[in-house]
């Protein structure tokens, strides 16, 4: 028996989503392929309470990530705190690191939106590192 890629195993998180949830999920995941074609689909988290795992997607650290809830479905970007672009963010406002889109029955995925805010997580990520120096 062999194992599902981690890209399998996210169809599959998307195929158990019902309705716009599911819909939701799925133009997400296009945006973020528009925004990086180079992104990694990684499922991370897996526990009892959630087997399935979380979806997520990185290039040189972590970009962002989809979780399905209750009533949203939100997409987290790690650095969320440090992007420039955040007039979409509409919840996690006060963390120092991420920033994250809860999605609603009514809402629409602006794609090209989505994807601009993908790429500019990806530069963040792509920014050399600085070194701290111990004195």
């Amino acid at each position: 028996m062999t194992e599902k890629t981690d890209s399998e195993q996210i169809d599959d998180i998307i195929a158990a989503t019902n309705g716009w949830k599911h819909d939701v999920f799925a133009s997400l995941r296009a945006a973020i392929r528009l925004g990086d074609p180079d992104a990694v689909e990684v499922v991370k988290y897996k526990k009892p309470s959630q087997p399935e795992g979380v979806a997520f997607w990185v290039h040189a650290g972590d970009i962002c990530f989809i979780n399905v809830l209750k009533n949203a479905v939100r997409l987290t970007f790690s650095k969320g705190a440090r992007i420039t672009v955040n007039d979409l963010f509409n919840t996690r406002l006060d963390s120092k690191v991420v920033r994250a889109i809860d999605f609603f029955e009514s809402d629409s995925v602006d794609q090209d939106s989505i994807a601009a805010l993908v790429s500019e997580a990806v530069a963040l990520n792509l920014q050399p590192k600085i070194a701290s120096t111990a004195t």
